[in-house]
């Protein structure tokens, strides 16, 4: 295989992994900011808690997808960008309102508090509409009609749905007592929105894909692929009824929850990615026609082999210093 054959399946690998991460990680803090109360200024400080050491970074793989997507397939990227301008500007004001309002609910007067609170919280939903907003339009491959802006609306609120899931589930390994309690509420209502609306995409991507339907449904790849919706539904029902025991005894297996929600997202990944690969622009255009030189490729891979260990190993060492319970609220 030559360098131009393989070297754009390294790269795809590389941005799918900083794609799936991004949507874990930053996942479960968007979760926490949608799920903050409005009646209980203690909860939504302990709340902030369990994500403040942690939220910030997590953007990296953000970041580090949409440079890969730059310099390793600038076509395709052309082509997203010009699709995605205007949801991708709502994301971005999204995420600018949340980077504000974390550090100013920290400095104003405590009758504003709450104010930067609500602001949090409308930052965190802004963001997680417009993702699930561009992933339906990524799925019907930027069809420009009613019916696909429509299902593109209803991704929105399935993403919202399961980011408030993972969200919930990190909260209820990371509290204790009557947040813990309620964060399993949360999870196990946002887990069926979120059910509901992993069961549209899967119902909606074969009929409007006639290539995703050739996937799932010819033998012998359908014997094997069906095990990815069977073993995501198996963990829907888990992690549920995992959640509606909270709280467990001695607070055992309280991580069960995320971990559940964590290879739920992989699995809905997997699956997309089956559906689409090799194109990287849905029925338009392939990784190797997206593809950067091989002699640029080659360039930009010795970079990527040194940049992307070091997030991973930063990434492993801050979850291992503030692993356990979420303490007090501390701004350093």
């Amino acid at each position: 295989m030559s360098e131009a054959e393989w070297l754009p399946i390294v790269f795809v690998g590389l941005m799918g992994l900083a794609v799936l991460l991004y949507a874990i990680l930053d996942g479960y803090d968007l979760g926490v900011g949608l799920l903050l109360p409005n009646d209980n200024e203690a909860q939504r400080d302990r709340m902030i808690a369990s994500i403040g050491p942690f939220w910030d970074a997590n953007e990296t793989w953000l970041v580090l997808a949409i440079g890969l997507l730059l310099i390793a397939f600038p076509a395709a990227h052309s082509e997203i960008m010009l699709e995605l301008y205007l949801p991708i500007a709502v994301m971005l004001s999204g995420l600018i309102l949340r980077g504000v309002a974390f550090d100013f609910r920290a400095k104003v007067a405590l009758d504003h508090k709450r104010t930067w609170d609500h602001v949090f919280r409308i930052g965190s939903l802004v963001t997680s509409l417009s993702q699930g907003y561009m992933l339906g339009l990524y799925v019907v491959g930027f069809e420009d009609s009613s019916s696909a802006f429509g299902f593109a609306a209803l991704s929105a609120i399935g993403v919202t749905a399961a980011y408030a899931y993972i969200g919930a589930a990190w909260l209820v390994m990371k509290t204790e007592g009557e947040l813990q309690i309620r964060a399993a509420k949360w999870g196990r209502r946002s887990g069926w929105c979120c059910l509901a609306g992993v069961l549209a995409v899967c119902a909606v991507n074969p009929v409007v894909n006639p290539a995703v339907f050739d996937k799932w449904f010819t033998f012998p790849y359908m014997l094997n692929m069906m095990m990815i919706p069977v073993t995501c539904l198996a963990m829907f029902a888990i992690v549920d009824r995992i959640l509606a025991r909270v709280p467990l005894p001695e607070d055992f297996g309280c991580w069960l929850p995320f971990v559940g929600a964590v290879l739920i997202f992989i699995l809905c990944f997997q699956g997309l990615a089956f559906s689409f690969y090799p194109y990287i622009v849905p029925g338009k255009m392939d990784i190797w026609q997206a593809a950067s030189a091989p002699e640029s490729l080659m360039f930009i891979l010795y970079g990527a082999v040194i940049v992307v260990p070091v997030i991973l190993m930063y990434t492993a060492f801050s979850y291992r210093v503030f692993w356990g319970k979420a303490t007090g609220l501390k701004y350093y």
